[in-house]
């Protein structure tokens, strides 16, 4: 797979990925992040502008890695790919608990280098039945090719 044939792709859409209380609270069990507005939808309601409990944003952000795998496991020469980081990120609108993301991915831009690929991706989490993105990024992923 050349850089030219990935720029050449059109964007791709993940499945839509549920985040609900489970995830949610698996999510704050690995990063100790026990704030309340993501628990208590009471209290969410009455003390936040938000209108009850949200997902945590790293959580909808970590969810880009399972998203990713499926817009690109069509593509055989890669062999394996890894986080590079991001140019930007921006957490539009929060999640509530609940509710459903998925992601839409469009390549921007490829470097490559020798047996790699730096896949540069423009990416868009949305919400179902939402107006505006949960959040937008500028990732980017370092993709190994099969020799």
């Amino acid at each position: 797979m050349s850089a030219d044939d990935l720029r050449a792709l059109a964007p791709r859409k993940s499945d839509w990925v549920m985040l609900d209380a489970a995830r949610v609270n698996a999510f704050a069990g690995v990063t100790e992040d026990w704030q309340f507005v993501h628990f208590d939808d009471e209290r969410a309601r009455a003390e936040t502008p938000f209108g009850g409990a949200i997902a945590h944003g790293f959580l909808t952000l970590s969810m880009l890695s399972a998203m990713s795998y499926e817009v690109t496991e069509d593509l055989p020469e890669l062999a394996t790919s890894v986080n590079y980081g991001f140019d930007r990120i921006r957490f539009v609108t929060p999640v509530p608990v609940g509710s459903r993301i998925r992601g839409t991915f469009a390549v921007a831009d490829v470097d490559e280098g020798e047996g790699w690929l730096n896949i540069h991706w423009d990416v868009e989490l949305e919400i179902e039945g939402g107006d505006s993105p949960a959040l937008v990024a500028s990732w980017i992923t370092r993709a190994f090719l099969k020799e």
